[in-house]
């Protein structure tokens, strides 16, 4: 029987799950600089992100529903080797699993600065130990149930919290739209030591690499038959990702309107929910709050789950999120994230636009393997990527490379900044 529209709508779930991935903290502070710093002129970058993810994530998604497999596993399926076998596994876990493990600390940072923006009364060490385990207990109850269809729900209801939230802020601070779609269309980057960086930033945090290990794993256990499953895959993939792009854009034009009055250094959810309220009303806290809440927790959860679909999956382990082994990684990512934010504190904002200016870093090579992979005859058979798919696929890559070399003195200095 052929599905209808609405019925592929009911099924929409693992593009939920990426939207959830990649509007943590980092977008959250990410979008929030480029608004306070250069009012809506980078918006056209996350315009250009958002359907960089759709053309990735709908590849990957391709690749999980036609082999069953994670892109890891499909990397190890493809690459026979012993040597090449290791090269890989290196790769995939220094950028992911590594990556995830130092993440982690600012999606659970993000998660309790929104309930303290919230409520004043909690904005002290001791009730941050206490949210931070009370906020690990429910991620650990989610992930180790095992059950891939209950943190797709609990994610999927967040992301429209989330998405709420923030057009509700967008519109309430009136900006200009007619400059608003103009910068959207229009690309540009305002003079600076700091604009490339920014750039970088927004592309980074948007254009996430574990999602595309993320999204393989969660499409492959959600459907099976490509010739009807694709297609709603794609629906998902427009849909969700799509929110997620306009909750980006809604937090830049938030921010926009405190251009040139917002200092950076030491900010965090509860400064920059602060330097709402003249705008907003006492309501600002509340609304921004809830929304760096549900950002962080999001993120909380997926980060530990694509670190352990990725890691699993390149080890050959497996990719069932049932066994132990599976459960250990992501225990191991909870963990850590947890202790470093009981013990180090929330991370600084130059610190998570570092990490997320890294990100644009790692992209093109983790969008290099998704390309070797869906471009596999031998595992795709005619769902292999066809010239159109390539191209677009090749033109982003190029893009991020682009920005990464662009952005090479600035990332090097900053990186200087921050270990030295």
């Amino acid at each position: 029987m052929k599905k209808t529209f609405w019925s592929r709508i009911k099924e929409v779930g693992p593009g939920a799950v990426v939207a959830a991935a990649f509007i943590g903290p980092g977008t959250v502070t990410s979008c929030f600089t480029s608004g306070a710093s250069y009012g809506t002129t980078l918006l056209w970058a996350i315009l250009f992100s958002t359907i960089s993810v759709i053309i990735m994530q709908t590849m990957s998604s391709r690749l999980g529903i036609v082999t069953q497999k994670g892109l890891g596993e499909a990397l190890r399926a493809k690459f026979t080797s012993k040597i090449s076998r290791i090269l890989l596994a290196i790769l995939v876990i220094s950028a992911i699993f590594i990556g995830n493990v130092a993440y982690e600390t600012g999606n659970v940072s993000g998660s309790i600065l929104g309930i303290q923006a919230i409520s004043a009364s909690l904005d002290n060490s001791t009730w941050k130990i206490i949210l931070a385990l009370i906020l690990g207990i429910v991620a650990f109850v989610l992930l180790f149930s095992g059950s891939y269809k209950y943190i797709e729900k609990f994610l999927t209801g967040l992301v429209v919290i989330m998405g709420l939230i923030f057009l509700v802020c967008a519109f309430a601070v009136k900006p200009d739209w007619g400059q608003v779609f103009k910068n959207l269309f229009v690309p540009s980057v305002p003079e600076g030591n700091n604009s490339w960086m920014t750039v970088a930033a927004l592309m980074g945090t948007t254009v996430v690499p574990y999602n595309i290990y993320l999204h393989a794993s969660s499409s492959a256990k959600k459907w099976n038959k490509p010739e009807e499953d694709i297609k709603t895959s794609n629906i998902d993939s427009v849909l969700a990702i799509g929110l997620g792009g306009i909750i980006s854009l809604a937090i830049i034009i938030c921010a926009s309107v405190l251009q040139g009055n917002f200092e950076l250094s030491g900010a965090n959810g509860k400064t920059m929910a602060q330097s709402l309220t003249p705008l907003l009303g006492n309501w600002a806290t509340v609304i921004f709050g809830i929304g760096l809440f549900a950002a962080g927790f999001t993120s909380a959860i997926t980060a530990p789950l694509s670190a352990a679909f990725a890691s699993s999956g390149i080890l050959g382990w497996g990719e069932n999120m049932k066994k132990f082994r599976f459960k250990i990684i992501w225990m191991i990512v909870l963990a850590f994230g947890i202790v470093a934010t009981c013990t180090l504190g929330a991370s600084p904002s130059e610190i998570i636009l570092f990490a997320q200016a890294a990100n644009a870093f790692l992209l093109p090579i983790t969008g290099i393997l998704l390309l070797i992979a869906c471009n596999d005859k031998k595992m795709l058979g005619k769902y292999k990527n066809g010239i159109v798919i390539n191209i677009l696929a090749i033109i982003v890559i190029g893009v991020f490379l682009f920005i990464a070399a662009r952005n090479m003195t600035a990332f090097i200095s900053s990186a200087q900044k921050l270990f030295s």
